[in-house]
């Protein structure tokens, strides 16, 4: 390995989520990770204790804030990648401050952009978008009902939303990553910038702290596993198709390692339709899963709600040769692991308490 292969990979927001999973498979094949993470939301001093547990001096964490310029240049300027996935990442966050939302998803991404462009033009930058660019996507009068799930009318959508479909940002959320999407996108056909953007659709597995906000999948276990009751807004028959983080992971890593032809490009990147399920489905598969009845009460629809979104990876698959390999029972039995093991025996140990 050259002297300049060997320059760490940044990995923005790196404590988070799919951030530390990342992390963690790039110090497993060998790769230096720089992470820079601001460690404000819950779980990610837990993640960032895990990354250094196991690779010590292979990953390196930076405690700074994407909004703030000099710490993103000193980052960026040695890194041979930029894996950028720091965000604010919740509708609702958005819509009571959405001044804080823009500063964070598209200032600080046109932050990570300058400094790519004046200090290190050559390191590719993979960022991690949303579906929620896409807006609702469809009307009432173009879906219907069948059993617990709703399903699009029209035969065109039945192999998911591919990355031709209109934008149509829908919440300060939806602005905001909107806005810093197009502006990844951009500095690709602008500037020269090796770029690709990932459309990502509820990536979920080990290492989420799921919330009421974010993460649902591993939300709806969680509660089941500790009897607490669920608020699902809008009706549970509204479909997400679902990726396990490990199939995320090796998408991200299939476009670092093959940048020549992702760059410039767009990835819708979620299950696809073999992996679709409703809130009210995957409820029954929860159940079924832990042996626990999940109780629940209906909120009002969210803004920006989707009342349908599946993912129509073909454009991947093609470009990269990736496809999702972790069925949706499996995902499920791997998150159920990781969760009951993690809380499960807190929360019993306080129930004895």
């Amino acid at each position: 390995m050259s002297e300049r292969d060997n320059r760490h990979v940044l990995v923005t927001g790196g404590c988070g989520f799919i951030g530390c999973n990342l992390a963690d498979r790039l110090a497993d094949r060998g790769d230096r990770v720089l992470v820079l993470d601001n460690l404000a939301r819950a779980g990610v001093r837990e993640n960032a204790q895990w990354l250094k547990s196991r690779h010590g001096d292979r990953i390196t964490i930076a405690v700074a804030d994407i909004r703030d310029p000099i710490p993103v240049i000193d980052a960026v300027r040695e890194a041979r990648a930029v894996l950028h996935l720091a965000a604010q990442v919740a509708v609702t966050d958005s819509v009571s401050d959405p001044a804080a939302d823009f500063e964070i998803n598209a200032r600080g991404t046109l932050n990570v952009l300058e400094a790519v462009r004046l200090h290190n033009s050559a390191a590719p930058v993979i960022f991690a978008s949303t579906n929620k660019v896409y807006g609702r996507l469809i009307e009432d009068s173009e879906i219907a009902l069948r059993g617990r799930r709703y399903t699009p009318v029209s035969d065109l959508l039945s192999g998911g939303i591919s990355e031709s479909a209109p934008l149509d940002f829908y919440s300060p959320y939806g602005c905001s990553k909107g806005t810093a999407d197009q502006y990844v996108h951009d500095y690709s056909r602008v500037f020269g910038l090796q770029t690709a953007v990932m459309r990502m659709s509820c990536i979920y597995g080990p290492r989420q702290f799921g919330t009421e906000d974010q993460g649902w999948i591993a939300h709806f276990l969680l509660s089941a596993i500790r009897g607490n009751p669920l608020t699902i807004y809008g009706d549970g028959k509204q479909v997400r198709d679902a990726l396990h983080v490990s199939d995320a992971v090796n998408a991200w890593l299939a476009a670092l390692d093959h940048i020549a032809l992702a760059r410039g490009r767009v990835f819708n990147l979620g299950g696809g339709p073999a992996n679709a399920v409703s809130l009210l489905e995957l409820i029954d598969r929860i159940t079924e899963l832990t042996g626990r009845t999940v109780t629940y009460r209906f909120a009002d629809w969210r803004p920006g709600d989707q009342p349908w979104y599946v993912t129509d990876t073909q454009a991947l698959t093609a470009a990269l040769g990736w496809t999702p390999q972790v069925s949706l029972a499996e995902g499920l039995r791997s998150l159920h692991t990781w969760l009951d093991s993690r809380f499960g025996s807190q929360d019993r140990s306080e129930a004895l308490a």
